[in-house]
């Protein structure tokens, strides 16, 4: 199949420089979507990060209404094998128990992105039911980090930022409900977003308020992706619970200008968690850049419970996926879910949680509520929280203390397995509020290290702006001009 660009050209291309490009004719939508596919077809096999690529939506952009007056014009987008449906299309969820199914429907975000011109053209794979810190599972598929494929891609958005890292297309949609968008990005030399609850919807499924932690965004190799992204794709479907936030300028402009200098409280010790030496020494740099540019860095920490949020936090994700289980095997007519379809942790997860007691459930709302009160006082002083994206180095594949397919009896002692490596992303889900992971560092094994960014609620606008800043300062472009092992150029 013939390519309209050569690939190095292809790899230094965004969303919104292709955008332009078919804007003004240069190219068409078809084609642009046909050098997508080309792209998965020549990294795929190594890093299996695509599940499946919609054909008719490749040769015909047009298929599912897609609106090429949006301001992405018909570019290609990934979508994640894991929350808003794409009617008629399959939605499995990394799982086996899944298998087949298919969205009936257009979820809100899905027609979202078709209004803002974007062109699903395939599905981006996930660890089963995006709950373990990898898609690892051998018989369903194992993605990879491109940077160097004896390592893991961390999850959820495990597909979405190989993808994207590896060349594949300039964005993809990603979910985030600790960490799953952050953290992928942090290990790809990626921007991921994790906006403030009340910016996407996730209806018709869930709101805000029965999701608690989850949202929605993407990764993207440029902040000005990640910008026009939010700026087209936010807002609440016809009856969302609770209002839903609106930004003064759009962020695309706003990011065109710097912050003012601002207050940045910077920690790596978390209650009983702390970085690897090695990232304190890349934070210890990072710091260094951001005074540089005129802010104001002090080691500071917010004066938070970390032990019991965690402890919150554990019992959200355990109560709601129990009933997320639980209505699945009531379609189905089952009693419990399947060993030979659904991976053992989950499996423990569902039994810890599906008779987990009000109480239960009134005690973490409290430490959420105590625990959003705090972190928003601290937010009275400070502007900014910077820690690294995570606190240990990317593990090799095969380490099944993150995976679902582990064998560790106990649920509670996997999670805080979890936790000890992905130790400062779950606040801002917890409480609502944003976070963005910046490609600023690298671990001693050549794999990224994001740097974490924390704000306020409704204040996503302010870390795309910081974001774009370090863009600037670093020659325009993250990562030293290096690209991964597994990419479209090699």
């Amino acid at each position: 199949m013939k390519t309209i660009m050569h690939w190095q050209e292809w790899a230094t291309q965004d969303a919104v420089g292709l955008a332009e490009l078919i804007r003004t004719g240069e190219v068409s939508a078809a084609e642009v979507a046909a050098q997508a596919a080309q792209a998965t077809l020549k990294v795929n096999s190594r890093i299996n990060s695509v599940v499946e690529l919609f054909d008719d939506a490749i040769a015909n952009p047009a298929t599912d209404g897609t609106q090429f007056d949006g301001p992405f014009a018909g570019v290609p987008i990934l979508i994640k094998d894991l929350g808003p449906g794409v009617k008629g299309r399959l939605q499995e969820q990394g799982s086996k128990f899944m298998q087949g199914n298919r969205s009936r429907e257009d979820a809100f975000l899905t027609q979202k992105m078709r209004q803002a011109g974007l062109n699903i053209i395939g599905r981006s794979a996930t660890p089963e039911f995006g709950v373990a810190g990898s898609a690892e599972n051998p018989d369903i598929y194992v993605v990879r980090n491109p940077w160097n494929t004896d390592y893991t891609t961390f999850g959820s958005s495990a597909g979405a930022a190989s993808s994207v890292a590896a060349g594949v297309l300039p964005l993809a949609h990603a979910t985030d409900g600790g960490g799953s968008i952050r953290i992928p990005a942090g290990s790809h030399g990626l921007i991921g977003l994790k906006s403030t609850r009340g910016v996407f919807s996730i209806a018709p499924a869930l709101s805000d308020i029965t999701g608690y932690v989850s949202t929605q965004g993407c990764v993207s190799r440029t902040v000005r992706d990640s910008a026009l992204f939010i700026d087209r794709c936010r807002g609440g479907a016809p009856g969302e619970f609770m209002p839903y936030w609106h930004a003064d300028e759009p962020y695309s402009e706003l990011i065109k200008r710097d912050p003012v200098p601002l207050r940045i409280a910077v920690s790596h010790e978390w209650g009983a968690y702390h970085a690897d030496p090695h990232f304190v020494q890349e934070l210890e740099r990072t710091v260094r850049l951001l005074e540089e540019l005129g802010h104001k860095v002090e080691w500071r920490a917010p004066d938070i419970d970390f032990e019991a949020a965690f402890a919150a936090q554990t019992t959200c994700y355990i109560s709601n996926f129990a009933q997320f289980i639980q209505r699945q095997l009531e379609k189905r007519g089952l009693k419990a879910p399947p060993e030979e379809l659904v991976e053992p942790v989950n499996i423990r997860i569902w039994q810890k949680g599906l008779n987990m007691s009000y109480s239960e459930r009134w005690l973490m709302q409290d430490v959420f509520n105590t625990t959003s009160r705090k972190l928003g006082q601290f937010y009275q002083d400070w502007d900014v929280i910077l820690t690294p994206t995570f606190s240990g180095p990317t593990p090799l594949m095969g380490d099944k203390r993150y995976l679902t397919l582990s064998d560790n009896p106990d649920v509670l002692d996997w999670f805080y397995n979890l936790w000890e490596l992905f130790s400062y992303t779950p606040l801002a889900s917890l409480t609502g509020t944003s976070g963005i992971s910046v490609p600023l560092a690298w671990q001693k094994s050549g794999i990224p290290l994001g740097m974490h960014f924390q704000t306020r609620q409704a204040n996503d606008g302010l870390l795309l702006q910081l974001a774009a800043q370090l863009e600037r300062a670093v020659g325009g472009r993250f990562n030293r001009q290096s690209v991964p092992e597994v990419h479209v150029t090699r």
